[in-house]
């Protein structure tokens, strides 16, 4: 099962490069993944024939005690055939539903695969985490699907409304996976299903949230809106995601939960009311539309509330119906999307008011189309009539339920004819619409389709072999699936309803002011616009408030909270009982007596660079702490940190007044005196009593011994983030480049990956006889911007800088450094460079884009998490090699080290961008602007573009 869900991935991940190369026929090739689904699942059929269960399970995150559990039993084999099936031959038909050239076909067709492998997933977990996680995939890529044309605005909508719907339903649902999974221990749900549920309002609680989530994916009331408006999507899409996938998610989680919660309180209330009602709104409004998808997407709302009735019911017999109807439903309601798409492609329109003589112009389509409606109708002998018949039987003690059964089946019927009628039909006054040759790959999908439906009937007894030990969860199974069970209530029931919906579609002229009179007040896409509305209107109701405008007043209501509510608690603890050693040195408390000034002096200055140059003290006196307290490591890296810091300040501060502001700031002055003492001593107090509060031993303890036996070095704090806690270390250089990417995005007025860094191509401006050129970019500035000694010191220094900045990467693993602080001194060395000859003496330095360096540096992190799988260790831990070379005898590499560098050239690509944005691109705006007095102005600017 993992095999098959790698293909699906690999597949999608290849699936652009191939339809670059091939075009939309690289469908065909992918249609093997999920047709690899279908044909593992075909094998393992006697696996569960007998109610058996194929198992696999994977070590996940052992930590967290997360493992790929993966089961397969008689109703997730059903759904697998379904999702592999369906999506193998709506991958065929996508390769010529799509017109070679076609914009966004590489994007639809690594999606699709990628759905259909989240939906695989999503079928065969066994644990409920894990099943969570597929779910929301299959939210998210079928967003993307829904939104295929991106340059509609309907069709950006539809993709935003279902995922607004689907997402909430799922968030709730995982609220109440957690509630089961922590009352009994475990998130397997094969074991959850043999443990006592939680009782009272707990279990209530859990159900209805759980609830949310299945009736939200199958668009059962009050979800309905989104199914609808979603038909904005590609025909492929909604014959797979609207017919055998996505909206049979929830059907699944019904089906899959109801032999346990079932007999929990809310579960059939909910379910029947709610399916009930959809069954027959739903196909009420299906006869209204003209357009044919609208048409079956209102028929397929209605078949969703038939199947949450007859799945979620919790009886023997209904739960065998509810297998079969979940698959004649899948089988006749994708032909007939499939069906709609040869229409829409080769008419160009799905209007039924327009279309006339189909099916004398297109046979072998009509004869397709009449098999699936056939099929939806409930017509012997197809497996839609079998499927029915079983529904009726499940529901005769039931007459209330029975009755609303019977209505929305006889609209199911009307519907029905009225698709063939409206796609097909002959029309007075109106020429025959031609398609043309319809290509086989398009008709050959739904012929499939319409034909297993039909095959599937005369062979219903085979079919309720293999589908019966699923109902004999709930316990014994009463009722059968044959084509002919005799002359019973069922069948006289099947007969009234065929009757009562060809009578309705023949009084379609006469009911037709009724039709159009009979709607909802509010309809559910007016509720949705309503309450997407309000929402709206309350956030900006909150921002006029909150959003002033102003960092001081943002940063200080959220400092006054931190102060207010972890303070409050605090108090509570009494901190200030504990026994405190206020120092170690006599040295500390001078530290702290010049930080202390140092930050009452910044909060009363009133020019900006006096204010960054004083918190930069507060910053040293950390550092200097570091030292005191014998943290060399941390005392570097702070230090260097602060200095990189105060630079980068200073190039912003260019821009900006010299002053924070000319209004008196006496009376705020005290104010932010006071929130900045506050939130000082809370943060501190709440230090004090996490502290003390330790009841285990701290992991700290352990460091040293592991950054020796594990990571193979004597530096503990470098160890720590490129071994112990290398995934940590990924993530923030993960925000490290995102934030790199936003700075520059401000600032630069094109894509700073596009040309690369500008360099001189004219000579420079010759200096007078006998002067020295220390920087070739020095000599392009402005007089009063040069600095001769600083040129002269940055010559000299430069090369020792870089080569330090190298002793530090290397040496980090069991000295003071690292890729962090090396890279930190790489980044000042570029700074001075920048600030000695201006933005060509830094490209000079570096004629490489800071996208190409922050890339490599993810690079090579990445690579060095690939190394230690090579050499058999878990991802991203140290792996020690040895070597031997004359003159240097044995030494050893740990492979950290490449994670190392990673880090070190991710800090020289930030560096890099932030010089190239706040420095050189801005010092083009102040030249743009036409003055020479804020930036590094250049006197002859001529650079290749």
């Amino acid at each position: 099962m993992l095999v098959l869900l790698i293909l699906h991935l690999v597949a999608a991940v290849v699936a652009p490069l191939l339809v670059r190369w091939w075009g939309p026929r690289a469908c065909y090739p992918l249609a093997l993944a999920p047709a690899a689904a279908f044909g593992w699942a075909v094998a393992r059929t006697p696996a569960v024939a007998d109610g058996g269960a194929v198992v696999e399970t994977y070590r996940w995150i052992p930590q967290l005690g997360l493992d790929l559990d993966l089961r397969m039993t008689t109703l997730s084999w059903l759904m697998t055939l379904l999702v592999g099936g369906v999506g193998a031959l709506v991958l065929v038909y996508s390769a010529r539903y799509f017109r070679p050239g076609a914009l966004g076909t590489a994007r639809f067709a690594g999606v699709m695969v990628a759905f259909a492998g989240a939906m695989l997933g999503l079928v065969l977990a066994d644990d409920l985490l894990l099943l969570y996680v597929c779910w929301e995939l299959t939210t998210v890529f079928s967003y993307l699907l829904i939104g295929h044309s991106t340059e509609r605005r309907s069709s950006r909508w539809a993709a935003a409304q279902a995922l607004m719907v689907t997402t909430s339903g799922g968030l709730a649902m995982l609220v109440g996976f957690i509630m089961l999974g922590h009352h009994a221990g475990t998130y397997r749900w094969s074991e959850l299903a043999g443990r006592p549920l939680p009782g009272g309002a707990y279990l209530v609680v859990a159900v209805l949230l759980i609830l949310l989530g299945a009736l939200s994916k199958s668009a059962v009331l009050p979800f309905t809106s989104w199914l609808p408006v979603a038909m904005a999507a590609p025909t492929p899409v909604s014959a797979y995601l609207h017919a055998a996938a996505m909206v049979k998610a929830g059907i699944y989680l019904l089906g899959l939960l109801a032999p346990v919660l079932a007999v929990a309180g809310p579960w059939r209330p909910v379910v029947l009311v709610a399916g009930l009602a959809t069954m027959l709104l739903g196909g009420w409004a299906a006869l209204r539309q003209t357009d044919l998808k609208l048409l079956l997407a209102y028929g397929t709302v209605s078949q969703l509330g038939l199947l949450a009735v007859v799945i979620g019911a919790g009886t023997a017999d209904a739960a065998l119906a509810g297998a079969a109807m979940l698959l004649a439903h899948a089988l006749f309601k994708a032909a007939l999307f499939l069906v709609v798409g040869v229409i829409d492609h080769g008419a160009g329109t799905r209007d039924l008011r327009e279309l006339s003589g189909l099916w004398q112009t297109a046979p072998a389509l009509a004869g397709v189309a009449l098999l699936a409606a056939a099929s939806m109708a409930g017509l012997p002998p197809l497996f839609g009539f079998i499927a029915k018949e079983a529904v009726f039987t499940a529901f005769t003690d039931q007459p209330l339920i029975l009755v609303v059964l019977v209505a929305g089946t006889a609209l199911t019927v009307a519907y029905s004819i009225r698709f063939l009628w409206g796609a097909f039909g002959t029309r007075q006054g109106r020429a025959p619409t031609h398609l043309g040759r319809v290509a086989w790959p398009m008709l050959a999908p739904p012929a499939v389709l319409a034909g297993v439906g039909l095959v599937a009937g005369p062979a219903a007894g085979v079919l309720d072999d293999l589908l019966r030990p699923y109902p004999e969860l709930f316990g014994e199974v009463h009722g059968h699936l044959a084509i002919w069970s005799g002359l019973t209530p069922a069948l006289a029931l099947s007969a009234l309803a065929v009757a009562a919906g060809a009578t309705l579609f023949a009084l379609r002229g006469p009911l037709a002011p009724a039709l159009a009179r009979l709607r909802s007040p509010v309809g559910p896409l007016q509720g949705y616009e309503w309450i997407t509305h309000r929402f709206d209107r309350a956030a900006v109701d909150v921002t006029s408030v909150t959003q002033r405008g102003s960092l001081p007043q943002y940063l200080g209501l959220i400092l006054i909270v931190l102060a207010a509510v972890p303070g409050g608690a605090l108090l509570l603890t009494r901190p200030w009982e504990q026994r405190l050693a206020l120092w170690d040195t006599s040295a500390q408390p001078v530290v702290l007596l010049v930080i202390s000034a140092a930050a009452v002096l910044a909060v009363s200055a009133r020019r900006r660079l006096t204010a960054m140059l004083l918190v930069g003290v507060t910053g040293y006196g950390t550092a200097m702490l570091f030292v005191l307290h014998g943290a060399p490591d941390l005392a570097l890296t702070q230090l260097l940190v602060e200095t990189v810091t105060i630079a980068v300040f200073a190039l912003v501060l260019r821009q900006l007044p010299e002053r924070f502001s000319a209004r008196p700031l006496r009376r705020s002055r005290w104010i932010r005196r006071a929130i900045g003492v506050t939130v000082g001593v809370t943060v501190a107090g709440l230090a004090v009593t996490a502290t003390a509060a330790r009841q285990v031993h701290s992991v700290s303890e352990e460091l040293p011994h592991l950054a020796v036996t594990q990571g193979h070095g004597r530096n503990v704090v470098n160890v720590t983030l490129v071994d112990i806690r290398a995934w940590d270390t990924l993530g923030e250089l993960s925000v490290l480049v995102v934030a790199a990417t936003g700075v520059a995005s401000l600032v630069f007025q094109q894509s700073r990956t596009g040309p690369r860094p500008r360099r001189l191509v004219a000579e420079p401006r010759q200096p007078p006889a006998g002067r020295a050129v220390w920087l070739r970019g020095g000599t392009t500035l402005h007089e009063r911007s040069r600095s001769i000694v600083l040129e002269v010191v940055t010559r000299l220094i430069f090369h020792t800088v870089v080569i330090f900045s190298l002793y530090l990467l290397f040496s980090g693993h069991n000295a003071p450094g690292g890729g962090f602080a090396g890279g930190l001194v790489a980044s000042l060395a570029l700074t001075v460079r920048y600030l000695a000859g201006g933005r060509n003496e830094l490209a000079e330095s570096a004629p490489v884009g800071a996208g190409t360096v922050l890339g490599a540096g993810i690079g090579c992190t990445v690579g060095g998490g690939v190394l230690s799988l090579v050499a058999g260790e878990g991802a991203l831990s140290s792996t020690r090699v040895n070597f031997w070379a004359p003159l240097v005898g044995d030494f050893y590499l740990v492979t950290s080290l490449f994670f190392d560098v990673g880090v070190y050239l991710v800090v020289i690509g930030l560096a890099l961008d932030v010089l190239r944005s706040l420095g050189a691109e801005v010092d083009r705006h102040i030249e743009a602007a036409g003055r020479a007095d804020g930036g590094l102005a250049v006197d002859h600017p001529k650079e290749a573009r």
